[in-house]
């Protein structure tokens, strides 16, 4: 460990020469809020969706209704309010739905690699907004793409996942610019929670704007705020530290020599040596396992929740959200704890990512095992998914910016390689999962967390074994002429 706590210690060194740098108001922390807020709207797209279809659906076509009834007692404690009914109704069946919920990831996968190269050529900040502004503008046509067909509809979605798919390398790629060594676990875990608390707001507000207003108004309220925020992201944010028009001085220079020898300057891509690199297949390994729980539970909890456990939609809008919001909690108070290790504690990098890893995938395993099998106990199966959510955000500090650690000078296309891998659960992961709760018994659903609890131990198992902490040799300059 020694070369890596030296490379760890130095950008203490330089903090203290140039007298301390203060986060409040900083250009790095405005950067990560103004993220934050971007990471909101997208996961708010992402998931009206899931929310919506509940009630776009005609409620013969789903096959549940008529297998619901005899697991659990209706359940529901709300007021009944007259529901608006204005929106209009299609008859999809269960397995349209799955195609419908999955076709998002379809173009999600296909701008992930070339997202972090195009980042590592042309910035970060352009690639973001615009990836943000075109996924608003296709939510805005949602309506009138169901209107107009099935396809129509899937053709939409797709194109969203294309919009997203370059946002997650184009912020790392950022981040390695901007992220001071021993700050990253805070400023990554500031702006990629608003994922999650998008996810969380998104839940419930979807359900109320179905329940008081109509299904079309989903789309369009968060379509018109990704718009929104696209124009203060342009006028704002600068793609580094030396372009940015309000940074102060000693900021500037602070980030600049805490990167001084994490960064290659050499102009090609060492794409041989990254593909060799097996702590970037630990990522890969533990990235693809940790999704496939978090997109099975994100597309399918409403329906767990409806026809298992038997919330109606505006309750199953809150309740879905909880275990997100217990998520945001954790990546916020994970990323501040995991900082705080690696500094004032002397934890070594490598030694705090196995660990946050390990936590982040072996806890939720566990505990949703254990929610499939208290049956009808609402109490209980809410808290055990929610508590399983949660310290799945113990992840972000963990495998999540692992890249920035390994080669901040690639870590956007490091990222588009592993988010490539992770976003195969999305698609097949629902699929699955809808296809083995055909009759929507509590046995099925079991079988469902099975599998995703299984994936998870062992991508924990593979992460802890095969993870760094160091740059690798490849992602210096010149590695080619002193390091071989």
């Amino acid at each position: 460990m020694e070369p890596e706590e030296r490379e760890d210690r130095t950008p203490l060194l330089k903090e203290s020469q140039l007298g301390t740098v203060p986060a409040c108001c900083s250009a790095r922390y405005n950067l990560a809020l103004l993220a934050f807020f971007g990471f909101f709207l997208l996961y708010a797209l992402r998931v009206n969706l899931s929310v919506a279809l509940v009630d776009m659906v005609e409620p013969n076509t789903s096959l549940a209704k008529n297998t619901t009834s005899n697991v659990c007692p209706e359940h529901s404690s709300t007021i009944n309010v007259p529901r608006n009914t204005t929106g209009k109704k299609y008859s999809w069946d269960a397995d349209t739905q799955g195609w419908i919920l999955g076709s998002f990831f379809y173009g999600y996968i296909i701008t992930q690699i070339p997202g972090g190269y195009l980042a590592s050529k042309i910035g970060g900040k352009l690639l973001l907004g615009f990836g943000i502004f075109g996924t608003s503008v296709f939510t805005l046509l949602t309506p009138l793409a169901a209107d107009l067909g099935v396809g129509y509809l899937i053709a939409v979605r797709a194109l969203e996942g294309l919009g997203e798919g370059v946002t997650f390398p184009a912020m790392h790629s950022m981040w390695s610019s901007w992220a001071p060594p021993l700050e990253r676990s805070k400023l990554l875990s500031i702006s990629y929670a608003g994922a999650q608390l998008g996810t969380v707001v998104s839940l419930p507000l979807s359900g109320l704007i179905c329940y008081y207003m109509n299904w079309v108004y989903v789309f369009y309220i968060f379509g018109a705020l990704g718009v929104l925020w696209f124009f203060f992201w342009m006028w704002l944010v600068s793609d580094k530290p030396e372009t940015h028009k309000s940074i102060s001085r000693i900021e500037r220079e602070y980030i600049l020599s805490s990167l001084k020898d994490q960064l290659s300057t050499q102009k090609s891509v060492p794409w041989r040596p990254i593909l060799e690199s097996l702590p970037l297949w630990a990522i890969v390994v533990a990235h693809f396992s940790y999704n496939w729980t978090f997109y099975t539970l994100l597309t399918l909890l409403p329906t767990y929740m409806k026809e298992i456990l038997r919330f109606d939609a505006q309750e199953n809008g809150f309740l879905s959200a909880l275990p997100y919001f217990g998520c945001w909690l954790c990546i916020i108070l994970s990323g501040q704890i995991a900082d705080h290790l690696r500094e004032k504690q002397n934890f070594s990098t490598v030694c705090v990512r196995k660990c946050f890893t390990l936590i982040g995938m072996i806890g939720p395993a566990v505990f949703l095992v254990a929610a499939g099998f208290i049956g009808c106990n609402y109490e209980l199966a809410v808290a055990f998914v929610t508590i399983s959510t949660t310290l799945g955000g113990f992840c972000t500090s963990g495998y999540s910016i692992n890249h920035l650690d390994i080669a901040p000078s690639y870590a956007g296309i490091l990222l588009g390689i592993t988010n490539s891998f992770a976003t195969i659960p999305g698609m097949v992961g629902p699929v699955i999962a809808k296809n083995l709760t055909h009759n929507n018994t509590v046995g099925e659903w079991q079988t469902v967390f099975y599998i995703a609890a299984s994936i998870n131990l062992f991508g924990a198992i593979f992460f802890a074994l095969f993870a760094s902490g160091e740059v690798q040799d490849w992602a210096v300059s010149g590695y080619h002429f002193h390091r071989n």
